[in-house]
Formats: C-alpha cells, sequence, structure tokens
C-alpha cells in the first residue's frame, strides 16, 4: 500500500485586482495561516476582507516587480496593517518612485509609492509562518523583477514574465528582450517542468506545458535561433 501524500504546507488563492486584472495571490501557511500578499495593486479593501473570510494574519506583503498594477496598493496595504514590504530588486525604484503619477493618469488615486523594508536579490529567501520560499531575479520585462518559488509546493508566482502562451512585454523603459529569454530558460526552466505558475495576468499553466507549446520561448522555438 502507497503511504499517503503528505498535505503541502501552503495554500493560495487568486484575486485579480485593478482595471488591468493583475493576479494578485494571497499565500499562506497552512499550520500557522499566516499569510502574505503578492502583488497588491490595488483593491486593498477587497484584499482585507479575503484574509478575515480564510481566516488568517498578515504577515509580509511580497511585491514582483514594480508596476503600478502589482505594487500600487502596497503602500495602503502597509498603512492598513503595518506589515512589512518585501521585493522587488532594487532596480525597480525608479518604477516604484512613478506610482503617484502613473496612479493618476489610471484612474487609481490611492496608489503610492513606497520603500521596500527590504530589497531582494537573487539567491534570497522568504519566510512566511514555518515556510520558506526562494528568490529569483529575473530581469526584462522591468530590470528588477524578481519571482517567489515554493520548492515543495512545486508553485511560482512569476508576474509578467512569463504566462500563459506569451511573456512579458519588454517595450517599456530598461525593458530587455534578451535579459527576458535568459531569465525565463535559466532561472525557470532548471525549476521543472511541473511546476505550477501564477502569472501576473491570465490563467495559470506549467512550466513544462510552456516550454512544449509557448510560441515565444518553447524549446522548438528556442532551438531555432
Amino acid at each position: 500500500m502507497n503511504a499517503p501524500t503528505p498535505p503541502l504546507p501552503i495554500r493560495a488563492v487568486v484575486a485579480p485586482v485593478t482595471p488591468l486584472q493583475q493576479n494578485c495571490t494571497i499565500v499562506w501557511c497552512a499550520r500557522t495561516l499566516k499569510a502574505a500578499i503578492i502583488d497588491p495593486g490595488g483593491e486593498v479593501p477587497r484584499l482585507l476582507e479575503a484574509l478575515q473570510e480564510h481566516g488568517l494574519t498578515l504577515e509580509k506583503i511580497w511585491i514582483t516587480h514594480g508596476h503600478l498594477d502589482h505594487a500600487g496598493g502596497a503602500a495602503e496595504l502597509q498603512a492598513a496593517t503595518g506589515v512589512p514590504i518585501e521585493g522587488p530588486h532594487p532596480d525597480d525604484a525608479f518604477w516604484i518612485d512613478q506610482i503617484d503619477a502613473q496612479g493618476a493618469t489610471w484612474g487609481m488615486p490611492e496608489a503610492r509609492g513606497f520603500t521596500p523594508d527590504r530589497w531582494l536579490r537573487d539567491g534570497d529567501t522568504v519566510t512566511l509562518g514555518e515556510t520558506e520560499f526562494e528568490v529569483y531575479h529575473c530581469p526584462g520585462h522591468t530590470p528588477g523583477h524578481v519571482i517567489f518559488f515554493h520548492r515543495q509546493a512545486q508553485l511560482a508566482q512569476v508576474g509578467d514574465v512569463l504566462f500563459q502562451g506569451s511573456i512579458g512585454r519588454t517595450d517599456f523603459p530598461r525593458s530587455n528582450h534578451a535579459d527576458l529569454i535568459t531569465a525565463i530558460t535559466t532561472r525557470l526552466w532548471p525549476l521543472g517542468d511541473g511546476v505550477r505558475f501564477v502569472p501576473g495576468h491570465g490563467p495559470m499553466s506549467s512550466f513544462g506545458q510552456e516550454r512544449r507549446t509557448n510560441p515565444f520561448v518553447a524549446d522548438t522555438i528556442l532551438a531555432k535561433r
């Protein structure tokens, strides 16, 4: 008889926010019910309600990169809860500094810039309750983009690095297409085909599926370059 599969140490729910329908993720330690909100782009009252609904205590705010739709609600959420903000990489500071102006442009006047309590770099780890996530610096979409990876759960939060069937835009200031492809192939793919990921927008997928079918980074596409 096979031994039962042990329960995963984390749980997560995805809550699209802002007019840009950015995938904000609430992830929590299953043992302690301590939670992190990843990329709170906006709609902070709704996120606080979701925490209460699941009986969670917010412990951290994690940011993949400094774009408005991913980071615009971080300052408001921190003001409401007092928890630290971790991420992104310091190379995205110039994007965070533009959040106030961009919020006015996009009709999100509540969006504000902030200074993270902890900037993140490649190889760092972040803790949540009794569990831990690995941090990988994946520049290209923005220079300071990071992703969060839970090895045991085989789950990654990749922001705007990779999507189901697509990749992040590289037409922004200090974006770099070659850096993005390198990040995907040298930082994400080695984590394993079985890893499922939450992208910054749209449905979840797996690294294996994207290596087979993504028209931008499938193995067969890159082999022709």
